[in-house]
C-alpha cells in the first residue's frame, strides 16, 4: 500500500507567504475543491473491503486536543501519551512545534489504537480521522485579514466509502463528526499558527518552541507549571477561573493559548500583579 495522508488540520509552519495555491500541500492540489454547500457521497462501514485501510501508512498530525483527548481516552498523562505514542520531527521549515502520531513498527504502519472491528478511540479520534474524505487548506496569513479556509475532497485509490449513496455538505458533515466542536476549544490555537508575527519567515527560538510544546500540548506539565511556581504570584487571575484551571481541562487550554499570546508575543492577555513582569518570566 503506498503511503498515503490524513488531510492535515491547520498544522504549525502550513502558511507560506507566496501568492496562489503554492501554500497548499501537495495532495491538497491534487483534489476536488468544494464549496461548503457542496455535496459529496461517502460512508465508512464494517461492510467495505478497505474498512481501516485508512489508518496504515499514514501520516496523521495531531492538534493539542487530539493529544488531550487521547491521553484522557488512554489513561495516560499527556507526557506519558506524547512519549509513548507520538513524532516530534524537527526541520528549518518549521514556525512552531509539529506533532505526529507513532505508527507501530510493522511494515504496514499501522495505527496503534485500530483493531479488527475499528477504531478503538472512536470518541477520541484526531481531528484529521474526523474530517476525512475532506481536508483543508489555509491561505498564507496576512495582518489583520481572518483566513478563509478551502475545503477538498480526498478520493483515494483505496477507498470505497466514497462509492456509498449518503450525501453530505462540507458543514453537514464536519458537525455529525465532531469537527465544530474540537475547532471551537481550538480558536486561541489557530490564532497562534496564523499570528501575524510570523509573517515574513519569522521563527520562534529554541526556549520559545518549547514553552510553546509545553503550554499547547503537554497540558498535565502545564498545569503543574501554574500551580507549583509562582505564576499565580505574577497573574491577576480572578478566583472562579483558577479553580476551573485546577480540574477543567478545556479551560485549561483555552487558558495555555491566552497565556501563549502573551509569553511569546508580548500581547497584554493576562493581567499582571507586577507591572515588572515579563515574558521570561513566564517561563515554564
Amino acid at each position: 500500500m503506498s503511503q498515503h495522508s490524513m488531510p492535515p488540520p491547520p498544522a504549525p509552519g502550513s502558511r507560506t507567504d507566496s501568492p496562489g495555491p503554492s501554500h497548499l500541500p501537495e495532495q491538497l492540489l491534487r483534489s476536488r475543491q468544494l464549496t461548503k454547500d457542496a455535496s459529496f457521497c461517502f460512508s465508512c462501514h464494517p461492510r467495505l473491503a478497505c474498512f481501516t485501510s485508512c489508518c496504515s501508512n499514514v501520516n496523521v498530525l495531531l492538534t493539542p486536543a487530539d493529544v488531550l483527548s487521547l491521553a484522557r481516552r488512554t489513561s495516560m498523562s499527556t507526557r506519558q501519551f506524547l512519549d509513548r505514542h507520538t513524532l516530534i520531527p524537527i526541520t528549518a521549515e518549521l514556525h512552531l512545534p509539529v506533532v505526529m502520531l507513532r505508527m507501530d513498527d510493522t511494515s504496514e504502519r499501522r495505527c496503534p489504537f485500530v483493531s479488527a472491528s475499528g477504531c478503538s478511540v472512536y470518541e477520541a479520534r484526531p481531528w484529521a480521522c474526523r474530517m476525512y474524505p475532506l481536508g483543508l487548506g489555509l491561505p498564507p496569513a496576512r495582518a489583520g485579514v481572518e483566513p478563509e479556509p478551502g475545503y477538498f475532497l480526498l478520493e483515494d485509490d483505496f477507498c470505497h466509502g466514497r462509492e456509498e449513496q449518503r450525501s453530505w455538505t462540507v458543514d453537514s458533515w464536519q458537525r455529525d463528526q465532531g469537527v465544530r466542536e474540537a475547532e471551537a476549544l481550538e480558536q486561541g490555537f489557530r490564532e497562534l499558527v496564523g499570528h501575524p508575527w510570523f509573517i515574513g519567515g519569522r521563527r520562534l527560538d529554541p526556549k520559545r518552541m518549547h514553552m510553546f510544546f509545553t503550554a499547547a500540548y503537554d497540558l498535565d506539565t502545564f498545569r503543574e507549571f501554574v500551580f507549583s511556581s509562582s505564576f499565580l504570584q505574577r497573574f491577576a487571575l480572578d478566583h472562579d477561573l483558577v479553580e476551573a484551571l485546577r480540574t477543567d481541562d478545556h479551560a485549561l487550554l483555552r487558558f495555555a493559548f491566552r497565556w501563549l499570546r502573551f509569553a511569546l508575543f508580548g500581547e497584554p492577555t493576562l493581567p499582571s500583579r507586577r507591572p515588572a513582569a515579563t515574558r521570561a518570566e513566564a517561563r515554564p
